[in-house]
């Protein structure tokens, strides 16, 4: 057995080196949170652009095909009377 001083520094040095390798897998895991994050972000833009492409192609051939906005009109009361809880679109 080695002597009581000799045995505190190697505790201590045990304790720097696995506090070493803890501060390593810590900046580690917050780089891949970060980027994990980053690609998140680029996803939601794209699947967002995406959609409202869409949304805006559906109404341009909506107002291509409704003949003087008729279909639109119709539309908008449709969309009001179900608001205001009625089924049928003869309000």
């Amino acid at each position: 057995m080695g002597t009581p001083s000799n045995e505190a520094r190697e505790r201590a040095e045990l304790r720097f080196r696995k506090k070493e390798v803890q501060a390593r897998e810590a900046s580690k895991a917050m780089a891949d949170y970060q980027a994990h994050l980053a690609a998140e972000r680029d996803k939601t833009a794209r699947l967002r652009a995406l959609r409202e492409a869409k949304e805006a192609a559906d109404e341009a051939a909506k107002a291509a095909n409704a003949p003087d906005g008729l279909e639109l009109k119709n539309a908008a009361k449709t969309k009001a009377n179900s608001r205001r809880g009625k089924t049928s679109s003869a309000a």
